[in-house]
Parts: structure tokens; sequence; C-alpha cells
């Protein structure tokens, strides 16, 4: 009974954090500091952002192998 009672309580606990982190709760004025600050000062230190262009890779490129795994290559 005793770690039903406990494993309830950490369930509500985590439930409660979730919902405050997401800023679920501000409604109530339980909001974290930083819920509308998404690091503003990466932001204004930004240096001509207008010049950072994403591309897709090219269709005709062969894909990245994966290195081989230490346990697959023989012990010295």
């Amino acid at each position: 009974m005793l770690l039903r009672l406990c494993v309830l309580a950490l369930l509500l606990a985590n439930a409660g954090y979730f919902l405050w982190a997401r800023g679920d709760l501000a409604g109530f004025g339980w909001a974290p500091a930083s819920l509308h600050e998404r690091e503003p000062q990466r932001l204004n230190t930004q240096i001509r952002p207008e010049l950072l262009e994403v591309r897709p890779a090219p269709a005709d490129a062969p894909a990245a192998e994966a290195p081989e795994s230490a346990s697959s290559s023989p012990a010295r």
C-alpha cells in the first residue's frame, strides 16, 4: 500500500512539473520565468542571419557509412 502511494505521489509530481514547464499553469500564476524568453540574447547577437541558407543534400550523393563498432573489431 505504501509503495502504491509513493508511486502515485511521484506520478502526480511528474505531471505537475510537466504542466508547469510547458506553461500550462500560467493561468494560475504558476509559470516558469523563462516561458516567453527562449534565449533572446542569441537572437540579438546574430551577425547577418539572412545569409544562412539551408540546402538539401544532392540526390546522387552516396550515404555516409557508419563506422564499425569496437565490438566488431578484433581485440589486440
